[in-house]
């Protein structure tokens, strides 16, 4: 028996066998609407169909492993990119320039200055008032330091001197070292009272054995001059010794001086019955002359006492600097006669007058005196105290 055998078709007409009237070569099947409007679409339908697809998720084709998330994401922030500028480019109001609006609550406005120029004038204001205040709270003058040498030893006025001098020397403006020297041992009395001045002060011991008593004065200003060599003090040194009197006058005119001052000195005679001048005539600031009346002292080459004169301490620790031999210590001699020690001591500092300095102008002022009024038959009090009361009538009882 014959067979007939229907050659089936690759397509499947599913259409058919549902009953549909529809194929895909027909005018009103989904792919040709599709297709249609897909061709006649603008780009921006074209790129909203993607959009659609990728977050609506319609298929339009089998996407790849790991396409659709990514095409998603990309899509995504595409499109919120867009929305934000399209919204950022839409005027949605106006908009008032904060610059030229005035915030502030004053009626009257005080004229707007320059804001650079305001600065400036603060600034130079600052610094004036700063000036005045500096002026006014640190009036510094550079001065020279003044290096007082006072020999000392125990005896019955010693308190009384050294507090006498310590106060004027509280006056003078500082920079002021005070060098106190004393014999074999540094007492505490001593120490005491330097303590309580509050001035600077340093005090010494001269340890040298003595011959004779006279001599005293002299090794106790030489350990000073060791001192002020060895550590290269800078200033003008003094010998005042500590009976002597003082005028704040005469330490203001030490600082004027540059190399070798002089100046004359007021003191008792010897008989005490009457004053006696020595120190330099002047001629302005030149010393032309001397001041002396004892017969045995006219010979010395300078008629100066020990407070009459003051030098500049680099003579004795830079002599190069004055033109001076470098190997020669400059030390008071105990081996001249007394009375000598002054122009010997001179000598070594100065060669002659045009090298010295008369102070004050015309050296027409005494501004020291030296009166030899030394209590010789006073008794001296152990530790510089009376271990039993005195006895004292009072007015009352």
């Amino acid at each position: 028996m014959a067979s007939i055998r229907r050659t089936l078709s690759p397509y499947h007409d599913r259409s058919h066998q549902n009953g549909g009237n529809t194929s895909p070569f027909s005018l009103n099947s989904p792919s040709h609407k599709l297709n249609s409007t897909t061709r006649f679409a603008s780009p921006l339908s074209t790129f909203g169909v993607g959009v659609r697809r990728f977050i609506g998720g319609e298929k339009h084709s089998p996407p790849r492993k790991g396409y659709r998330t990514w095409g998603r994401s990309v899509y995504s922030c595409l499109l919120f990119f867009l929305v934000g500028f399209l919204l950022g480019l839409a005027p949605f109001g106006e908009f008032e320039d904060v610059k030229s609006r005035d915030f502030s609550f004053e009626v009257n406005r005080p004229p707007i200055l320059d804001v650079k120029e305001d600065i400036m004038v603060k600034e130079v204001e600052l610094a004036v008032e700063k000036r005045e205040i500096v002026k006014e709270r640190f009036d510094f003058v550079a001065r020279k330091q003044l290096i007082v040498v006072t020999p000392t030893y125990n005896r019955a006025l010693q308190a009384f001197y050294l507090n006498r001098l310590g106060q004027v020397l509280r006056l003078v403006p500082p920079p002021v070292l005070w060098i106190v020297v004393e014999m074999n041992a540094a007492s505490t009395e001593t120490a005491d009272i330097l303590r309580g001045m509050g001035i600077m002060y340093q005090h010494l011991v001269c340890t040298k054995n003595l011959t004779n008593i006279k001599d005293r004065g002299v090794h106790q200003r030489n350990r000073a001059l060791e001192h002020i060599e060895h550590h290269k003090l800078d200033g003008i040194v003094y010998f005042a010794d500590d009976d002597n009197i003082y005028s704040l006058e005469l330490f203001e005119t030490l600082r004027e001086i540059s190399r070798f001052g002089t100046w004359p000195v007021a003191m008792l005679a010897q008989s005490k019955n009457k004053a006696v001048l020595e120190g330099p005539v002047c001629n302005g600031s030149y010393v032309i002359g001397w001041h002396t009346n004892e017969k045995s002292k006219r010979l010395r080459r300078f008629h100066v006492d020990m407070s009459g004169f003051a030098f500049n301490s680099t003579i004795l620790w830079d002599p190069k600097r004055w033109k001076k031999p470098t190997s020669v210590l400059i030390r008071q001699l105990d081996t001249v006669k007394e009375g000598f020690q002054e122009t010997t001591f001179i000598e070594q500092l100065v060669e002659d007058e045009s090298q010295m300095e008369g102070t004050p102008f015309g050296c027409s002022k005494i501004m020291n005196w030296h009166l030899h009024l030394e209590a010789h038959e006073l008794g001296y009090p152990r530790g510089w105290s009376l271990q039993k009361n005195l006895g004292a009538i009072l007015p009352f009882e």
